[in-house]
């Protein structure tokens, strides 16, 4: 026991020395820079700072660590540590191509059991993988399409409760060339995982462990995986398209997994777990990517009320509780249709404002709060507004 308590301390030292560490909390800043400065050219202001999308990075999630690496521990998923490597550089690759989505497990993890099993094997490639991924070619495909499954169940989770937490404003023109307004949303998540990897450290504690390996002994190493989501609504609030992509991203993660158990007995049935997961991924973005352009946007002028884009933080419209999505009919009593409407009403009354307001589900409510000196100009609330 003495051993495998050093072996999970150690494990914990590797954490901090993992590249993919740093490379992912730069990426998010620069992330967040980016959509700053969409923001500032949409609606001439920033909406949330930069830091949003790194701060929502590094939020504990330590339990994740102890809870699923008992899975991949238990079920002895030991890689290699070259094939860990080469999974961070895909990861960081994909990154490259600005999709989030990009960095689920159904992509990165495809990609390794395809240079595992086809690219690492053919004849001009060998010499490149024998020098700098020796033991790559090792690995067993069972074992990453195991890690696949996991991490889509990982995915699931987060995509369900968390994947329409940071969506931000943007306005776009529809089909018909009018300015609409939608809702970007950009997660990642950084997931640490206990992964076994052959080498000196400790034995198997019983004569079933690992099923998954290639050795008697190993060392662990606590990997950060890097995962993310994005997506683009027109047609309604993010939450509701997250948990429709979180369901069949479960679904998927269920085949995959049943796919990974048999490859134990047919291994490749591994490489089609992979070829599954990649294109069934796929199919989840394309499926909500048509969802949105067949409906109707719900960001877009009316001829009665005004539609909540944004709210900016520390506002009076975030202290009044508007959220995105609500409509404006009246305020102080009169109805407004349109942002200059909407001012001319807040200037009748310079110390109160009284707004009537929709709901998604058309219920009424009434918000209202004291304004000072030039609260008016900045309530903080963003409309669909003309490109002029």
């Amino acid at each position: 026991m003495e051993a495998w308590g050093f072996a999970w301390l150690k494990a914990l030292g590797t954490f901090w020395l993992q590249p993919l560490l740093y490379y992912a909390i730069i990426f998010a800043w620069f992330i967040g820079w980016l959509r700053v400065q969409r923001e500032r050219r949409d609606f001439h202001t920033r909406v949330y700072r930069s830091s949003r999308e790194w701060r929502a990075l590094i939020r504990s999630r330590s339990w994740f660590a102890l809870i699923f690496s008992l899975v991949t521990v238990g079920i002895g998923v030991v890689l290699p540590n070259d094939t860990l490597v080469f999974w961070t550089i895909v990861t960081i690759v994909c990154s490259l191509f600005m999709q989030l989505r990009l960095l689920s497990a159904a992509y990165v993890g495809s990609i390794v059991i395809f240079t595992v099993s086809f690219f690492a094997q053919t004849e001009w490639a060998q010499p490149f993988f024998t020098r700098f991924f020796p033991h790559m070619t090792e690995t067993n495909v069972t074992a990453v399409a195991f890690l696949i499954g996991l991490l889509l169940f990982i995915e699931m989770w987060l995509v369900d409760r968390e994947g329409a937490e940071l969506s931000s404003p943007r306005l776009v023109k529809s089909k018909r060339g009018l300015v609409i307004g939608e809702q970007f949303v950009q997660r990642l998540w950084l997931v640490p995982l206990f992964i076994p990897v052959p080498g000196d450290g400790v034995q198997s504690f019983a004569a079933w462990w690992p099923i998954i390996s290639s050795g008697d002994t190993y060392s662990f190493v606590l990997v950060p995986f890097l995962l993310g989501f994005s997506q683009r609504v027109q047609t309604g609030l993010p939450v509701h398209l997250a948990k429709w992509t979180a369901k069949r991203i479960g679904l998927l993660a269920c085949v995959v997994s049943l796919l990974a158990i048999a490859s134990y007995w047919i291994k490749p049935l591994a490489i089609v777990a992979a070829v599954v997961a990649i294109l069934w991924r796929e199919w989840i973005a394309l499926s909500a990517k048509l969802y949105e352009q067949k409906c109707p946007p719900y960001f877009t002028k009316r001829a009665m009320g005004l539609v909540i884009l944004g709210v900016l933080p520390n506002t009076p419209a975030d202290k009044m509780a508007l959220s995105v999505g609500e409509v404006i009919v009246k305020v102080n009593g009169a109805p407004v249709a349109t942002e200059d409407e909407f001012y001319a009403a807040l200037q009748q009354n310079r110390a109160f404002c009284k707004l009537e307001v929709l709901n998604e589900n058309g219920e009424v409510r009434f918000a209202q709060t004291a304004l000072f000196e030039g609260e008016h100009h900045e309530l903080g609330l963003l409309f669909v507004r003309d490109e002029g």
